[in-house]
């Protein structure tokens, strides 16, 4: 008789050790299921912002840009008045990217003219005269996945 309470013991432990389990199991497709637009989807901020500050950084240097982007006015300047060469140098950006750009004065908070429904990516710099007069200026870029 104690060898059949035993046996009955024992196969109840497997039981809920089956049902633990199971519950687990079912658990974890839930929030498979669930988590679905998370897995997979790759974090490209990174390299979304080394890109733009490389841009910025091209613009920063090049006399002939800055001298573009401080002859700008007026104040600020959005996409459409950007000047060409500066727009040039902003769409080499990767393809899977559309860009815009501000020209505005350096404590002024540039925005984008325009509702984007995405994560917007944006990096900003100081562009500054080289000699004679101090008329900085900030250049703020916007990127966005097309």
């Amino acid at each position: 008789m104690k060898k059949r309470n035993i046996t009955n013991a024992k196969r109840g432990w497997i039981r809920i050790v089956e049902a633990f389990v199971a519950i687990l199991l079912i658990t974890g497709v839930i929030l498979v299921i669930l988590d679905k637009g998370y897995i997979g989807k790759s974090d490209i901020s990174k390299e979304v912002y080394t890109q733009q500050e490389a841009i910025l950084r091209e613009i920063q240097l090049n006399d002939t840009l800055r001298g573009k982007i401080l002859g700008a006015n007026p104040l600020p300047v959005n996409w459409s008045n950007m000047p060409v060469f500066v727009q040039g140098k902003i769409n080499e950006m990767p393809n899977y990217l559309e860009c815009e750009a501000e020209i505005c004065a350096i404590n002024d908070n540039c925005l984008i003219s325009k509702t984007i429904e995405k994560d917007i990516y944006v990096r900003s710099v100081a562009i500054t005269s080289s000699q004679g007069s101090y008329d900085a200026r900030q250049l703020k870029m916007f990127c966005w996945l097309r």
